[in-house]
């Protein structure tokens, strides 16, 4: 079985290495040695230090005046973590979840959070072990880190809650006995570094990202086949045109459809009308600024996660242990917010494209049914599609304009990044199914065009989703096919 070596840098393309082969990962000598180093020396600080340091010989939060014994350090340590696991709603995916370890052994693993080799090393025996604890969606304010969902992620490393362990949810104790497990002592400042960081966010923010690079790409397949399905031009796309207007995504989007329909007859074929709607037209512009968004998503969260997220953080080389607000979640959560809105405009340019379709103009008939009245055709998932669209537009409502106040005041301002996450995640799925709506629609639609042929690309992508979804002759049970051409873009991405 392959093995990766964490380092102080993770890429996106290791990252799904990672979550798509069975890969274990162990820390690099380097990061055994920063870790270990950095350890010592908080150690060695605390016996020499007269002052408290927060969160180390301190309460937290409002609580940073309250001075703790010596004796006490690893019970408030412990009590931090189960004080904490105060998470509700939903569970969050085992995908999810993985990630959450991941970046956690990144961050740890710098040399930075004064953590114990022996707890970053748990954290890589559950990743390794599949397990994977419950975590719930809600109950991070994105600043001070992600406490709620960390604490959960963080218990059954002290043998406390419950994982889902091959494919069982059970008692993280049980577990732990099975791998002859023993249950982590935290020390001083540890269990302050597993529940700092915005690894909750920052999962997230991986899974939306790497999605959303895949269904910017499918947008403009789907939208192509779409063009040639309603016998739209091609001069919008144009080299020439964009060069004139050098957005990078607009011109990428415009050469990928150039691209996706060349050699295509129904293309290149007189056309009767002079100009297609917007939602045709204007694709190289829609789609190319919601790719200008996620690129630059992308290059907020690929900082975040090779970052030290946790707090007070301790530099060994210069001598200074530094409470700051590394924490804070604003970056993400104004990234995600804006990663919600690119990706709801691909869904909303999507739907309206279905719309025109089922129109009944340029030759195709009212809803892309035959005898039309006696049967529905394709008029309701368009409605889906809609519905869906709209449910979008509430969810980019932004999370990251919000704050209120926590912890009797001394939490003032907060990112609401957690918040933004989750539903940055939900536009996500809510894209998968309104593009694969549109690509039921454009295969319907498409049929209605022969004989005349679209380019090779698209007769290929044509025919392996007629595999899965056939072509509607009459009324049938469509919440059937609607989940097939789901299940059809999905497996691709």
């Amino acid at each position: 079985m392959k093995t990766y070596k964490i380092t102080d840098h993770i890429s996106y393309e290791t990252i799904e290495q990672l979550m798509a082969e069975p890969i274990k990962i162990e820390l690099s000598p380097a990061a055994k040695k920063a870790i270990k180093q950095n350890r010592d020396y908080l150690d060695r600080k605390l016996k020499a230090a007269k002052d408290p340091i927060y969160g180390i010989n301190t309460g937290f939060g409002s609580l940073h005046n309250k001075h703790i014994a010596d004796a006490d350090l690893e019970k408030l340590q412990e009590n931090l973590v189960m004080s904490h696991a105060c998470g509700t709603g939903a569970e969050v995916s085992s995908d999810i979840v993985k990630l959450m370890l991941l970046l956690k052994i990144q961050g740890l693993s710098q040399g930075y959070s004064g953590v114990q080799l022996e707890v970053v090393q748990r954290l890589v025996d559950f990743y390794n072990n599949g397990i994977y604890p419950v975590v719930y969606e809600q109950g991070s304010l994105g600043a001070s880190g992600d406490l709620a969902p960390l604490a959960h992620l963080s218990l059954p490393l002290l043998g406390m809650g419950d994982v889902y362990y091959q494919g069982k949810k059970i008692k993280a104790a049980l577990v732990l006995s099975k791998l002859n497990l023993s249950p982590v002592k935290l020390k001083s400042k540890e269990g302050l570094a597993l529940l700092n960081g915005t690894q909750f966010m920052s999962a997230y923010g991986v899974y939306c990202v790497l999605q959303a690079r895949k269904l910017s790409q499918w947008s403009d397949v789907i939208a192509s086949l779409s063009l040639d399905a309603f016998d739209c031009h091609t001069s919008p796309f144009d080299s020439e045109l964009h060069v004139i207007r050098p957005h990078v995504g607009q011109a990428e989007t415009a050469a990928a459809i150039r691209k996706h329909r060349k050699g295509s007859v129904l293309a290149g074929r007189k056309k009767v009308h002079v100009q297609d709607p917007y939602s045709f037209r204007c694709i190289p512009q829609v789609h190319g600024a919601s790719k200008d968004a996620i690129r630059y998503v992308e290059s907020v969260v690929l900082t975040e996660i090779n970052s030290v997220t946790d707090n007070p953080t301790i530099f060994e080389k210069s001598d200074k242990i530094i409470s700051g607000g590394n924490f804070h979640g604003q970056p993400l959560a104004i990234a995600y917010d804006f990663l919600a809105i690119a990706l709801a405009e691909l869904g909303n340019i999507s739907e309206r494209r279905t719309y025109q379709l089922i129109s009944g103009q340029r030759g195709l008939p009212p809803f892309l049914i035959a005898d039309a009245g006696l049967n529905s055709g394709f008029m309701i998932p368009q409605y889906t599609a809609a519905s869906i669209v709209s449910q979008n537009k509430q969810l980019c409502a932004p999370a990251s304009v919000d704050s209120i106040v926590s912890s009797n005041g001394q939490e003032d301002h907060v990112s609401m990044g957690a918040n933004a996450a989750t539903k940055c995640h939900r536009v996500v799925a809510n894209l998968h199914r309104i593009l694969s709506i549109e690509l039921m629609n454009a295969a319907q639609a498409f049929e209605f065009r022969r004989p005349a042929k679209s380019s090779a690309f698209l007769e290929k992508l044509f025919s392996d989703y007629r595999k899965q979804v056939k072509f509607l002759e009459q009324d049938r049970y469509l919440h059937e096919d609607m989940m097939k051409s789901e299940a059809f873009l999905v497996s691709s991405l």
